[in-house]
């Protein structure tokens, strides 16, 4: 409803709600003392530093610093805009939100018509799951039995089944009393002008409701089930949906994990549900256009990374293209986005059937980086060997570039395309610069674009020298030895191949030792071989930021004498575990496992020694 919410009620409202009630249903609290605490809904933890006090009523987790009332809460776990949180709050206590100028017969008029297309969009969902139930849904019954898809995921997704026949819904409907221009207005009938008649928009078809964020179902998709076209048929744009800016999935998607951090976006709604069946509850679709400035901005309010999942043939690659072009203004520092394609003639349904769930979470654990995708796709069918074509190959990736927002990523393609091309990045920097200029703005819409040194990095941000870098840890200008592993790798990552099977000779009291683990597992699980794709996997985050300051140092180790420099650095460090006391020994494996991090059974075992040790 329009107007703005004032702000005695507000107060009146927070005055009223428990912030223990609201985060109670949600979390699973225990009383300490005068406060509550568990396991924080915001970050990975083990042990509780999630608090609230019903005194203050307010709640702080003292591992991540979320903060906040029972207001807050709601948005930030709900996924909820301001208003739409006061109203879940205020129907609680059953209080009417007042909206200051709400009186405009206007605003007034088109809140009850939202209403009526919501009540009217929900009945006719009920109406296709109770018609899926019926002798008449046998033959979709089967389809989905084929398909494999259990009565749990069916019931999740509210999937239905649309008659065949021209008017049995219109019939439905017109028993309760709703019109029939009301039911054209929504998309579920189909109103022919020569004639004047009307039908039933979805007949023999499979039918899965499209619900907004709140769960309310808002239009349809049908699937066939015969060869009658098309195979997919949306709803039509109404009052309450807009194709470009829904997504299949995403309510369902939340249900599953509020702590979503990754989205899976593919093509259409068996895809969604497929997936669902094997476990992989992250996905969602479009419907039945590209993915949108729109789309994306609504996942990157609620995850970090989305990765695009194509076909592998020539139309995956081109979707794969718009959909760059989409995402490269929107990708500031931590967020993520990466391109996963199938093998030709597979689809994420047909696949992950065939493969099982590990087998996909692995894909999508490998899925290109943004980064390597932009190289690649310039680089397909040029010579670089050849300066002309080199030339085409780095304006089209420096144009590319230009569309990135200010930021460490923007900074370390400079770089890269600098390594992959032997023109000094803040040559193209300056490029970059006159081409903001020439077209009367910055890189953002106004902003100038800062001057950039030769590692392609923000002048503003670059180190005095390598004693200010705070991501190294360091003693007298020379790198730790756990740096040092970390260096090599990052330089080398086929040195991976050289390590032992274990990564327990990572010292785990050094942060730098704890991310060489991260990136062996990494290095391991890809199979990455480029030193871009790794720093990718880790943009955004403190991790990053260290990983790119050891890249930016040189190595000045020969490269015939790395892999015995590394081999050297796993036997000193495991020599030195071994001279440590059980109780340093002991110490260190708790701090990892307090800190989140799940121990190998070796290290659980070892962990119950030294206990019995220490003990005795």
């Amino acid at each position: 409803m329009a107007g703005q919410i004032p702000q005695r009620f507000i107060d009146d409202l927070l005055a009223r709600v428990d912030v223990v009630e609201v985060v109670g249903e949600r979390v699973k609290l225990k009383k300490a003392g005068r406060n509550y605490s568990g396991l924080c809904p915001f970050h990975q933890e083990k042990t509780p530093s999630f608090t609230v006090s019903a005194d203050k009523q307010f709640y702080h987790c003292f591992g991540c610093g979320a903060h906040g009332n029972g207001l807050r809460f709601l948005m930030e776990y709900d996924k909820l805009r301001f208003p739409e949180a006061v109203e879940q709050l205020a129907s609680r206590l059953g209080m009417e939100v007042p909206r200051e100028g709400a009186d405009d017969p206007r605003a007034q008029a088109r809140e009850r018509k939202r209403k009526e297309g919501v009540n009217l969009l929900e009945l006719s969902a009920s109406y296709f799951r109770e018609r899926l139930k019926m002798p008449e849904g046998q033959g979709a019954r089967e389809y989905l039995e084929r398909r494999g898809l259990a009565p749990e995921v069916l019931e999740a997704f509210g999937v239905g089944y649309a008659p065949d026949a021209w008017e049995s819904l219109k019939r439905h409907l017109g028993e309760r009393g709703i019109g029939e221009p009301v039911q054209v207005e929504y998309g579920l009938l189909v109103h022919r002008e020569e004639s004047g008649r009307t039908y039933d928009r979805f007949r023999d078809r499979v039918m899965f409701p499209i619900r907004d964020i709140k769960g309310r179902t808002i239009g349809f998709g049908g699937r066939v089930l015969g060869d009658a076209k098309p195979k997919y048929l949306n709803s039509p744009e109404t009052p309450v949906f807009h194709k470009g800016r829904e997504l299949y999935g995403l309510y369902e998607a939340r249900q599953a994990d509020h702590r979503l951090e990754r989205v899976v976006i593919v093509e259409g709604y068996m895809d969604v549900v497929a997936l669902a069946q094997f476990g992989i509850r992250n996905a969602v679709a479009t419907l039945g256009t590209s993915t949108s400035e729109e789309h994306l901005g609504r996942l990157f309010r609620m995850v970090s990374e989305v990765v695009f999942c194509f076909d592998g043939d020539r139309a995956g690659r081109q979707a794969a293209a718009r959909a760059l072009e989409t995402v490269l203004p929107l990708m500031i520092d931590g967020r993520q986005a990466r391109f996963l394609f199938l093998p030709e003639g597979e689809d994420p349904d047909t696949l992950v059937r065939r493969e099982g769930t590990e087998a996909f979470q692995d894909r999508i654990t490998c899925a290109s980086p943004l980064s390597e995708f932009l190289f690649d796709q310039a680089a397909a069918g040029r010579d670089l060997a050849h300066i002309e074509e080199r030339e085409r190959y780095a304006s089209q990736v420096l144009k590319a570039v230009g569309r990135l927002p200010e930021g460490v990523l923007r900074s370390l393609m400079l770089t890269e395309l600098s390594r992959r091309t032997g023109v000094e990045a803040k040559d193209f920097s300056a490029l970059l610069a006159r081409s903001d200029a020439g077209a009367g703005r910055g890189p953002h819409g106004g902003e100038e674009a800062p001057a950039v040194d030769g590692a392609g990095v923000p002048a503003s941000a670059s180190f005095q020298d390598e004693g200010d870098a705070p991501p190294l840890r360091r003693s007298g200008g020379v790198l730790s030895l756990a740096a040092r592993a970390l260096q090599l790798l990052l330089h080398e990552p086929e040195l991976v191949t050289r390590l032992p099977a274990e990564d327990d000779w990572c010292p785990e009291e050094d942060p730098d030792g704890l991310l060489c683990r991260e990136v062996i597992r990494l290095l391991r699980a890809g199979g990455y071989r480029s030193p871009q794709v790794l720093l990718a996997h880790f943009h955004g985050s403190p991790e990053g930021e260290r990983l790119a300051a050891l890249a930016r140092r040189e190595l000045l180790i020969p490269r015939h004498a790395r892999d015995a420099e590394l081999e050297g650095l796993v036997e000193h460090f495991r020599q030195y575990r071994r001279r440590r006391s059980p109780q340093e020994e002991f110490d260190a494996l708790l701090a990892r496992e307090r800190a989140g991090e799940r121990l190998s059974r070796e290290d659980r075992q070892r962990l119950m020694t030294l206990i019995t040790e220490l003990h005795r």
